[in-house]
């Protein structure tokens, strides 16, 4: 006698039952993977993907600085995030690290910091007043960091060098007073302002 189970047979029950779990595994990665960490090719295409967000970038690097970046990488899970690493021109280690933020997140994790500050200054700047602050990196060498709010983001920056060609770099980020980013579409080139100053 076939058995059935609310007059369907058993096996055409167990066959649905297979497909739903198959189904529900393949949905499982998407659902995780969707929001995630991303690496991309280009500031560009981060821009592409994360279209409900402005993403800030440098029109001016300094000569010590390759352009494109090593690494750009973004999440909008579970907050929003973007990481760029830049390489030095005469070498392949990290020289500059810029991340944004979401406002009172904790940013990716950054492959140079500062693990000793000798000197800490509020820095204004194009109508915003940054977190500037000098001193050594984990290898030991000099190193520079600058942070400021940006609309809903935390902005920061920190350079294997002295601050005025991170405060440099940072003013190209941003178009004015009142708020923008500077875009680019090639190479980044040098600007003529001088910053007003900054520790050295």
């Amino acid at each position: 006698m076939r058995r059935t189970i609310g007059g369907i047979p058993v096996y055409i029950v167990m066959i649905l039952i297979l497909v739903g779990l198959l189904q529900f595994a393949n949905w499982i990665p998407s659902a995780v993977q969707e929001g995630a960490l991303m690496r991309y090719g280009s500031i560009e295409e981060v821009r592409a993907h994360l279209t409900e967000a402005t993403v800030y970038a440098p029109a001016y690097y300094p000569s010590s600085v390759r352009w494109p970046p090593s690494l750009v990488a973004a999440q909008s899970r579970p907050y929003l995030a973007v990481i760029t690493e830049y390489a030095g021109s005469r070498s392949n280690d990290t020289v500059l690290v810029i991340t944004q933020t979401a406002r009172h997140e904790p940013p990716l994790r950054e492959r140079i910091g500062l693990a000793v500050v000798r000197e800490r200054v509020s820095y204004p700047f194009k109508g915003r007043t940054a977190l500037l602050e000098v001193g050594r990196c984990r290898s030991g060498e000099r190193c520079s960091r600058i942070s400021w709010d940006e609309g809903a983001f935390t902005i920061s920056l920190v350079l294997k060098d002295a601050p005025v060609d991170l405060v440099r770099i940072a003013e190209s980020m941003i178009a004015g007073p009142g708020g923008g980013t500077v875009q680019h579409s090639a190479a980044p080139v040098g600007h003529a302002g001088t910053p007003g100053g900054p520790p050295r």
